[in-house]
Parts: structure tokens; sequence; C-alpha cells
């Protein structure tokens, strides 16, 4: 196949290490999984591929520059939401570059490829790396939340790359892409609503129980639900909803596909439906309404 010109970009997991020793194998492994999925949720959200996963590091190719710098601020803001993990918390580092590829067999090789991976090792946890090049492809106001590392350099490379970091913490106004619109603040609600009962959450309640028993506060009559199937929790200023069921929670934000949790959690953004027990689609399935205020 020809070259195509499409925008690589890695993200890897940053304090995994410590993880392992505090948590043993398994219970590392199942955080750095989760960190793992929130970044595949974050890359297919900006009409991003993820090619594949390399231990504790994803690679994903974007159609063009812009879609990975929104990408690569929704993956730092979605993990710094995220709890932590035996009193560890994860971060990320990410790299990614615009430049033409080869792909072969749904995987994809070139200099945008070895570029953007040595851009992610550079990079330190929460920071974003990527090229003068590719911030020359991207929007103005992208453009303008970006700083050159004096004295960066990709080594290796024949040709200088000059090092840009972007800068994600304060990105609001830049990705145009709503990103951080989307995000609870200090004062937000989370309303809900199922069967004509309606549930406002905010700082005088932080948990909400879903399942079959009828202890909890939002009760699913059928019985594909689990007694506990899954809880709604505010943290600071987000909200998050966490599945605890056998047969799993059908999460729809809107604008985006329907995704499957199973022993899972997803941070809430704008508005949408959570379908429990089985798909949106199917007549059987109880729906919970939410919209982040």
């Amino acid at each position: 196949m020809p070259p195509r010109v499409l925008a690589v970009l890695f993200a890897d997991v940053s304090g995994s290490t410590a993880l392992y020793e505090k948590l043993g194998d398994r219970g590392a492994l199942a955080a750095v999984e989760s960190v793992i999925e929130v970044l595949r949720q974050a890359a297919t959200a900006a009409q991003g591929r993820v090619v594949k996963t390399i231990g504790d590091e994803i690679m994903a190719v974007f159609p063009d520059a812009a879609a990975a710098a929104r990408a690569a601020m929704d993956m730092q803001l979605r993990v710094a939401a995220l709890p932590t993990f035996g009193q560890t918390r994860l971060s990320i580092r990410v790299g990614f570059q615009f430049g033409s590829v080869l792909e072969e067999t749904g995987d994809v090789f070139g200099d945008a490829v070895n570029t953007a991976a040595r851009l992610t090792g550079l990079a330190k946890a929460g920071q974003i790396l990527t090229s003068a090049a590719a911030v020359e492809a991207l929007p103005a106001a992208l453009g303008e939340a970006t700083r050159a590392l004096d004295g960066f350099t990709v080594k290796g490379k024949q040709d200088e790359v000059r090092v840009i970091e972007l800068l994600w913490q304060d990105a609001e106004d830049l990705t145009q892409s709503a990103t951080r619109a989307l995000l609870p603040s200090d004062s937000a609600v989370l309303r809900l609503a199922h069967s004509g009962q309606s549930l406002v959450m905010g700082p005088d309640l932080v948990v909400v129980l879903v399942g079959r028993d009828p202890g909890n506060q939002i009760v699913i009559a059928h019985r594909t639900a689990s007694r506990l199937h899954g809880r709604f929790e505010r943290r600071r200023d987000k909200y998050f909803y966490i599945d605890l069921s056998t047969n799993g929670t059908y999460v729809t934000v809107e604008g985006q596909a329907e995704l499957l949790l199973r022993r899972e959690q997803i941070m809430l953004r704008g508005r949408g439906a959570l379908a429990i027990g089985h798909p949106a689609s199917d007549a059987r399935a109880e729906l919970i309404g939410f919209r982040v205020e």
C-alpha cells in the first residue's frame, strides 16, 4: 500500500513498577488494564484507531495532528481524574508525531512511528511531547497551548527534531473539542432518571447504588441485573459509574458509540444513558439517563 500521512501517538503508563510491588502481579495488572481502557476510550472518542498495546503502553493513529493533540489532552485529563490504586496514583507519558507511515496488516511503520516512540520516551509523567513539525499542522488555538523545550532534540535522527510540549492542564478553551467543558465543575451536579424517578447527585449525595436489591436507590426489576449491579460516585468534582455486575452495563455518551462495561468504571461527561444488563437497543434493557450540569 502507498504511504499515508497520519498522526501517530504513544501513551505509556508511568508508575506501574511501584504498583506491582505494592499490589502484586494480579492487582497491578488489573489497575494498569483499567488505565489502558481509559486511553482506548479517549483515542476512539477523537476518531483514532488503536493499533496495539504493548505491556503498559498504547499506540494509536489519527487522521490529523489536531485529533492526536485532542486525544492526548483528553487522555491526560481522564487519567488525572482516576482514583489512586492502593494509594499509588498512576499517570501517563504521551508523545505524538505527524507524518508519513506505511500500513501493513493493521500495523503501521515508518519514521513518524519511530519519532513518536522516542518522544514518549523523553516525556515525563503527566507530560505530552510532540515535534515542531506536528505543531505546524495544528489549528492556531491548539498551537498556542505549546512551548518549545530548550536543548531537547530526538537522538538518533539524521535531521534535528525540535521537541515541543503540549500544555493540557489549562487547555479549557484551546482543544476545540469541549473536553474540559464536558467535565464537571466544583458546583456540578449529576442528574439521573429511571422509570419516572429522578435523583440529583452533588456534595450532599455522593454515592447512588444500582441493582435488583430493593435497598438500592435505583432498583432494576429485570432478573439479568445483579443484586448490586453498579454504583455512581462523586469524587471531588467529577462523577463516575462503576460496574460491579455479571452481565455488564452498556454506556452511551451522547455522540459516541455504545460501550460495554463489565467490572470496570467510566467517568461521566455531558449526557447519555446506561442500559442495565442488555444493550440499549434490546427491549428488555432498563435505561438510566444521566446529565452532568
